[in-house]
C-alpha cells in the first residue's frame, strides 16, 4: 500500500491558511472570554447575594388599634405597605419587606 502525499501548498494558498488559522484562533480566545466572563457574573451574583427572603422565615405578631380594620396592602419595591382605617382615620404603615421591620407611619386626619 502507498500512502498519498498531499502537495505542497502554493504561496497563496499558505497565506490563505494562515489568516484562517489567524481568524480561527481569535474566534476561540473571543469566546473563551465571553464564557469566562459569564462564569465571573454568575459566581458574583451567587457570593454577592445577601440571602433570599424566604430563608429568613420567621412569625411576627403586629397588633392593630381596636377597632382598626386592614382596607389595603400592597407591595412598593422593597417596603410592605399597609393601609388601615382607625375609627374614620386613615393611617398607612410601611415596614421592610425583608425584615419586616417598621419603616414608616403616615396619618390622614380632617381638619376641624
Amino acid at each position: 500500500m502507498t500512502d498519498t502525499v498531499a502537495p505542497e501548498p502554493t504561496p497563496e494558498q499558505a497565506a490563505l491558511i494562515a489568516r484562517v488559522r489567524r481568524m480561527m484562533l481569535i474566534a476561540g480566545l473571543t469566546s473563551a472570554l465571553a464564557v469566562a466572563v459569564v462564569l465571573i457574573a454568575v459566581g458574583y451574583r451567587l457570593y454577592r447575594g445577601e440571602g433570599s427572603p424566604a430563608a429568613a422565615t420567621t412569625d411576627i405578631i403586629a397588633s392593630l388599634p381596636k377597632g382598626a380594620r386592614i382596607v389595603a396592602t400592597a407591595v412598593a419595591g422593597e417596603r410592605l405597605v399597609l393601609t388601615l382605617d382607625i375609627g374614620g382615620v386613615t393611617e398607612i404603615r410601611t415596614f421592610e419587606a425583608k425584615t419586616l421591620k417598621p419603616a414608616g407611619t403616615l396619618k390622614f386626619v380632617n381638619e376641624p
